[in-house]
């Protein structure tokens, strides 16, 4: 079994081939990983899409043979040639793609490093693959790992102290550009996580806000939240030319603000599309409009990792050890089997060796129980020290070796299921 990361990120790729990337809702993720896991490689799968990255996790056989699917599956469903997506895709496997994924939940690799949305995407991502029979043991293993990662990371660190997200490093655009914000009308449209910490931002600085979303239902619950007023969407090509400030996070497939929706007004106007696919699809210079997307932000966000260099380099040190862990972990669960195994066939034979004895009359029947005992110890003895280096392997990665080795060498004689022996199993520590 191995591990295989197909990402595709704000580091590799730009804007407009994250959006042809995006999967922008739950039927198109579900779609994906139905795929997948139809494939004979792929036992396990998950799609991960926000607006700065694509990531396709996967637990396969065939490491070789999985990414050939995962690039079949993204190149229909972006419309992207094969040779352009093997040219920015970041590939890892087994080990780096479990450091990768801890690198991901830890926010290590965000445009915004620190952010804290990343986690609660990551969850999300994860419940709807398993949820829906998607992932399992392989995947849950790793995602569990991941999150415990990522809390060791926050609570070690200092890197979240100041939490951020794309969403804030919008509103210090805004305060750079004009300072002082209060009592400027912003219109947030949207009903998402990045809707709500826009709101919760602008209006800590004392700006007049307005929520929008389709489902006005949505779009009240977080104006009453965020001490905002809330607006009709049917309203919307009226509301945008009478804000000073304008922020969408919506997951609309097309744009929602265009051209003709737009019209001339007497102050300046900032806006911001913080969608993947974008939400504005207009000429800002036209309207002397201040339009930044997601990728107009890194800037600010070079400034945020400069800052938190070195909280960074303590985090790695983290996820390196949390990594090395993981396989360990896993390393042991699958080496006690074959441990259990081992002891099994020596609990058989320590059996059969004292009843031949006893049974031959060289020692009195009284003495049965002692001879079995005595017969058993020195089996134990002989086969603990091979039990501990088993364990204590310092190479997790050779693990699969030593499995394969162990395997044929107590490979069962045909109809010898020691799974209906009664004898006692003697773990670890005893």
């Amino acid at each position: 079994m191995h591990y295989l990361i197909v990402s595709f990120s704000h580091k590799n790729s730009t804007l407009a081939i994250r959006e042809k990337l995006a999967f922008v809702d739950d039927m198109a993720r579900l779609n994906g990983m139905r795929e997948l896991n139809s494939n004979s490689h792929i036992s396990e799968s998950m799609i991960l899409s926000t607006c700065n990255r694509v990531e396709i996790v996967c637990s396969c056989n065939e490491t070789e043979l999985a990414i050939e699917a995962v690039f079949s599956l993204l190149t229909n469903h972006s419309g992207l040639t094969p040779h352009e997506l093997h040219e920015r895709a970041d590939v890892f496997d087994d080990e780096g793609g479990i450091h990768h994924l801890f690198s991901v939940a830890s926010s290590l690799d965000s445009m915004v490093v620190g952010e804290t949305q990343i986690a609660g995407q990551l969850k999300d991502a994860y419940k709807l693959s398993v949820d829906n029979g998607f992932s399992a043991q392989k995947i849950g293993r790793a995602m569990s790992y991941a999150f415990k990662c990522a809390a060791e990371v926050r609570n070690a660190t200092n890197i979240s102290s100041k939490p951020v997200s794309i969403a804030s490093v919008a509103v210090a655009k805004v305060k750079e550009s004009l300072g002082d914000v209060s009592g400027k009308k912003a219109l947030v449209i949207g009903s998402g996580e990045m809707s709500v910490i826009t709101c919760k931002h602008l209006s800590a600085q004392g700006v007049d806000v307005t929520v929008m979303n389709r489902t006005f239902e949505k779009a009240e619950a977080i104006a009453l939240e965020c001490n905002a007023r809330v607006r009709s969407y049917e309203e919307i090509a009226y509301a945008i030319n009478e804000h000073e400030l304008l922020f969408t996070a919506t997951g609309s497939l097309t744009p929602i603000i265009t051209e003709e929706m737009i019209k001339p007004c007497g102050f300046e106007r900032y806006w911001f599309d913080m969608a993947v696919p974008r939400d504005i699809e207009c000429d800002p210079e036209l309207w002397s409009i201040r339009l930044f997307y997601v990728d107009d932000l890194k800037e600010i966000v070079s400034e945020n990792i400069a800052l938190r260099e070195d909280e960074a380099k303590l985090s790695y040190v983290i996820i390196r050890r949390h990594v090395v862990g993981f396989f360990e972990w896993l390393k042991t669960l699958s080496v006690e089997p074959l441990i259990k195994n081992m002891y099994l066939r020596a609990s058989d034979a320590a059996l059969r060796e004292s009843m031949r004895v006893m049974d031959s009359g060289y020692i009195p029947k009284e003495y049965e129980h002692a001879v079995h005992k005595a017969t058993l110890q020195a089996l134990k003895r002989f086969l603990h020290p091979f039990a501990k280096r088993m364990r204590d392997g310092s190479d997790p990665m050779r693990v699969d070796a030593l499995i394969e080795s162990m395997s044929f060498l107590m490979n069962q004689e045909e109809g010898d299921d020691l799974s209906q022996n009664s004898c006692t199993y003697y773990p670890k520590g005893k």
